[in-house]
């Protein structure tokens, strides 16, 4: 059996669950609609404060190495500077 016919499979086991549980579910549709909106709405928050935290790191990071590089240039032209300052050995 492919590995996208196991997915397809549970993808839609899933799916009946969930139809199921909502069927069968104590709670009015109202109430059942409004816990499926919060909770959609909480996981996107998250979502979204995940992708924040990602990206200040990210940038944190980028900020880190740029400066390990301007360092790293200015010590080497120091370096060559200081050579070619040097008189030649004749």
């Amino acid at each position: 059996m492919s590995a996208t016919k196991v997915l397809a499979g549970i993808a839609a086991g899933l799916g009946l669950g969930a139809a199921i549980g909502v069927l069968f579910a104590p709670n009015k549709g109202s109430e059942t609609r409004s816990k499926i909106a919060n909770k959609s709405n909480d996981t996107l928050n998250d979502l979204k404060t995940k992708f924040s935290n990602l990206m200040d790191e990210i940038a944190s990071t980028i900020e880190k190495e740029k400066d390990e590089v301007s360092h790293a240039y200015h010590k080497a032209k120091s370096k060559v500077e200081e050579i070619s300052q040097e008189k030649p050995l004749d």
